[in-house]
């Protein structure tokens, strides 16, 4: 599955358990915050450490899209609106 986000809204940050939600990875917000404790949630393979933390245009670097995953085989991308 593939979101858009606005940079607006990164410039203020979109939490990680909300995109989790959005792009199905998750069935609700508190299995989003489960994934990230258990450390099954990347960023660009990357474990996101915090269950609140948010995803933000650092996060993107040159890049106009990043990948999350849920564990070894869900996946799913954030792009930039």
């Amino acid at each position: 599955p593939r979101i858009f986000v606005t940079s607006e809204a990164l410039a203020e940050g979109v939490r990680f358990a909300d995109l989790f939600l959005d792009l199905k990875l998750a069935s609700s917000k508190k299995e989003a915050r489960r994934l990230i404790q258990g450390g099954g949630a990347k960023v660009n393979d990357e474990k996101i450490a915090d269950e609140t933390g948010t995803l933000t245009m650092a996060d993107f670097g040159d890049a106009k899209e990043v990948t999350l995953r849920a564990g070894k085989k869900r996946a799913g991308v954030v792009e930039i609106q």
